[in-house]
């Protein structure tokens, strides 16, 4: 877990402001005890005050260094209301339709989000992904040339020498179903940044398929080829290589017959899937089969840091997430 620890070290550099949407939920309460005990951010947790404060009471857990921000008290609710109609009018969003959205948890730790009035948010032990990803898209939006949000896993797999001493990114294993090859390609090259900013490690950027340099022909191995062109001719400063099989991508042997003039096969330290299935699938085979810790999944491609969180996650889970939000969140300053 040396990729934590870093994080967790980095976080305390320079707190910042970060929000849990689901601030009445006990596993959200459970880890803003432990996010406030090893100063990892500064906490903003959305809900009703008296709820917070007695589910956190009946669980023994100590917020009082966190900010509680009840929507339909809070005096920011009227700008925010007036900002969302400003951003959605064109798209037939009324006043009155905006009143009502922005007193929704999410929506309004979006606003927080986009008028700087938080850094980041976390949500999603009791939202889907889309519920996420749907205020986001709406509000804070896709950073600067980027063209799709996606998901990844900071995989961390104990007694494994693949990738970084056993720690990989694994994309997109949350949000797009069958990306594109354009969509692909810019979901291994943000991937690739990730690597670079979030991890201090120089990226090695596999596109993985069930052919490895030709050896099938299809369709679907035909996409992610042509992903590996697009990313390689838009990035030729990272080192993006496919189509690869899993073997090919992290074992150096296997490589060696297979791909011997890959810079990319045998030494591969991010893992990108050709669509959803095979991506969420990977992870959680990896996660359960190997023991390993998977990290995520954390979003990526946003203008400001909002992260999810899986259904099953746990009070741990939640901390790391957070605290990955607020390195996410001093990068973009």
């Amino acid at each position: 877990m040396q990729f934590m620890q870093a994080i967790w070290k980095q976080a305390r550099v320079e707190k910042r402001r970060i929000v849990l949407a689901e601030g009445e939920e006990r596993r959200n309460l459970i880890a803003a005890g432990k996010i406030i005990e090893n100063s990892l951010a500064d906490l903003i947790l959305i809900g009703n005050e008296e709820n917070i404060r007695n589910n956190a009471k009946e669980i023994g857990v100590d917020i009082d260094g966190a900010t509680i921000a009840d929507p339909d008290k809070s005096d920011k609710l009227q700008q925010y209301i007036e900002e969302f109609y400003e951003i959605r009018k064109n798209k037939g969003m009324t006043l009155e339709k905006a009143e009502k959205i922005v007193r929704d948890p999410l929506y309004f730790g979006t606003m927080m989000v986009k008028m700087g009035d938080a850094d980041g948010m976390v949500s999603g032990a009791i939202h889907t992904t889309g519920d996420l990803l749907r205020p986001g898209l709406q509000i804070v939006k896709t950073a600067p040339g980027t063209k799709v949000v996606s998901g990844f896993f900071a995989m961390m797999i104990p007694n494994c020498d693949y990738g970084e001493a056993g720690m990989l990114l694994f994309a997109d294993c949350a949000v797009n179903p069958n990306p594109t090859a354009e969509e692909l390609a810019s979901i291994a090259i943000t991937t690739a940044e990730t690597c670079r900013t979030l991890c201090n490690t120089e990226p090695r950027v596999a596109m993985l398929s069930f052919s490895t340099m030709g050896s099938a022909s299809n369709e679907l191995v035909d996409k992610v080829r042509l992903a590996a062109e697009i990313a390689k001719k838009q990035r030729p400063d990272l080192d993006i290589d496919g189509e690869l099989q899993l073997d090919a991508a992290i074992d150096r042997e296997v490589a060696a017959l297979k791909a011997p003039n890959s810079p990319v096969a045998g030494k591969a330290n991010v893992l990108v899937f050709p669509d959803l299935q095979a991506g969420n699938i990977g992870y959680k085979l990896v996660h359960r089969f190997a023991k390993a810790s998977a990290i995520g999944p954390i979003c990526q491609g946003f203008a400001k840091p909002i992260n999810d969180l899986s259904r099953g996650c746990s009070p741990e889970d939640i901390v790391n997430v957070v605290a990955v939000t607020a390195v996410q969140a001093q990068k973009c300053n």
